[in-house]
């Protein structure tokens, strides 16, 4: 499969990306999770499903993320915006239909860049759809206060996240409640531990999203069972 390396310019930051396969009037934008990155398996996949029905795909490192690992431009909603608006620009510029792949916080990132914009088609791995009630929950289960949050503005947790105030304050002023037109599928694991099935339920009813759960799977695909299922899936929901 044809395969280039390049940059997207968002004023003076490069984000690096992939273009897989050949130009086409169908392009899909592959948004990653977190820890993950523009080749990460579950995009190689999906890219490659997409390239066979006659797609071109592109996929990208958000902030922090794959080639951006060291870079100082933080991976926060307003960056990541920022990021997507200047990738669905040049997305524009090859293709007229433009589809949506996007896992986990790139779901949410994704809603709120992409809610105003033409989106033929979203298909959605284990969303984040309310990242307020995930920031709530490691703050509840690592006892940390919203007058303490608010007092340090950054805390380190042991799982190597960091909760952050202004990030918080974000998410809080920026719900998941606005209109999103694209249809949309979800695949989501019973064991999912980071986003909750009744925020996933209540989203895919507000929307009207189709919703496939896989028995014991996780919120992080990798197995080889979940990987076969998110393949089939794939298959079956890339128009």
């Amino acid at each position: 499969m044809e395969k280039r390396h390049f940059y997207i310019s968002n004023n003076e930051i490069r984000i690096p990306a992939i273009l897989w396969g050949k130009q086409s009037e169908k392009l899909l934008i592959e948004v990653h999770g977190n820890l993950s990155n523009k080749e990460d398996t579950v995009i190689s996949m999906m890219a490659q499903k997409a390239v066979e029905k006659g797609y071109q795909a592109l996929s990208f490192d958000l902030p922090m993320h794959g080639e951006r690992v060291n870079e100082e431009y933080a991976c926060i909603p307003e960056n990541c915006v920022s990021d997507l608006a200047a990738v669905y620009e040049y997305a524009k510029s090859l293709a007229s239909d433009i589809h949506l792949f996007a896992c986990s916080m790139g779901a949410y990132f994704s809603l709120l860049a992409y809610h105003d914009l033409n989106i033929k088609q979203s298909l959605f791995l284990s969303p984040v759809v309310n990242m307020e009630r995930i920031i709530s929950n490691m703050m509840e289960g690592f006892q940390v206060s919203e007058e303490r949050l608010k007092a340090e503005h950054e805390i380190r947790l042991p799982i190597g996240q960091t909760l952050e105030w202004n990030y918080y304050c974000y998410v809080r002023e920026n719900p998941i409640c606005f209109e999103w037109k694209a249809p949309t599928a979800i695949l989501y694991g019973s064991e999912d531990n980071l986003s909750e099935w009744n925020e996933i339920s209540a989203f895919a009813e507000r929307y009207h999203s189709t919703v496939k759960v896989l028995e014991h799977g996780e919120h992080y695909f990798h197995t080889e069972e979940q990987l076969k299922i998110f393949d089939r899936w794939a298959d079956e929901n890339l128009l």
